[in-house]
């Protein structure tokens, strides 16, 4: 497949707005690694909002730290922290330069470098259904997109010469999802976790939806 489709970035402009309308509008787009001469590419089909310092659930609710900085910094950037001593997970910074606000990525459905992807996660793909155990998850994606905090924090999302970025391939979604947020306890009941309605990849085994127009 042509990496040719995925060169039409995101702009810093789409970042710079609010994490829920952004979460809306980043179903369907294509998250890009490039590796030498090899693309590692696959849809975002599921992502969570987190609001900043008014959120009890963020990283900034408690203000500004050296960890933390990048999602008070301009929008468009990626924010990687690593968790449960076990994986690591991507954000991107959302708002103006100085509020805080991100995205979190939880599910992604593999389009290329998926061979790629089955040995960074240690996965044997037979069937269809294995495809789920590369990208259906944050911690999943990131090992199958080999992202760190080392390697990708701070890293702009928005530019053309970033070997990870986000790219627009004119994929329509055809139904949105939201539901309360998981994996978390602080302010977990609010809607902000945003889904491709019907897609297989979306993380999580049991969906209790409230359908939103797309």
């Amino acid at each position: 497949m042509s990496s040719a489709r995925w060169q039409k970035l995101l702009s810093r402009e789409f970042y710079d707005r609010d994490p829920r309308r952004v979460c809306r509008e980043l179903l369907g787009k294509v998250l890009v690694r490039k590796e030498r001469s090899q693309v590692l590419a696959a849809r975002i089909v599921e992502v969570e909002a987190y609001l900043g310092e008014d959120d009890p659930a963020a990283h900034s609710f408690a203000g500004r730290t050296l960890r933390n900085a990048v999602l008070f910094g301009p929008p468009g950037y990626a924010y990687v922290y690593f968790i449960y001593g076990n994986h690591y997970c991507l954000n991107v910074s959302c708002l103006p330069d100085g509020v805080a606000g991100g995205i979190l990525f939880r599910a992604l459905e593999p389009l290329a470098g998926v061979e790629k992807m089955a040995r960074s996660r240690n996965v044997t793909i037979n069937s269809a259904r294995d495809l789920r155990k590369l990208t259906s998850g944050p911690g999943r994606l990131a090992e199958a997109f080999c992202i760190t905090r080392e390697r990708d924090n701070g890293k702009d999302l928005t530019s053309p010469r970033a070997d990870l970025f986000i790219a627009d391939d004119g994929y329509r979604v055809p139904h949105v999802l939201t539901t309360a947020r998981i994996g978390i306890t602080k302010a977990a009941a609010l809607p902000l976790r945003y889904l491709i309605a019907g897609n297989e990849f979306v993380s999580g085994t049991k969906i209790r939806n409230l359908p939103v127009a797309s």
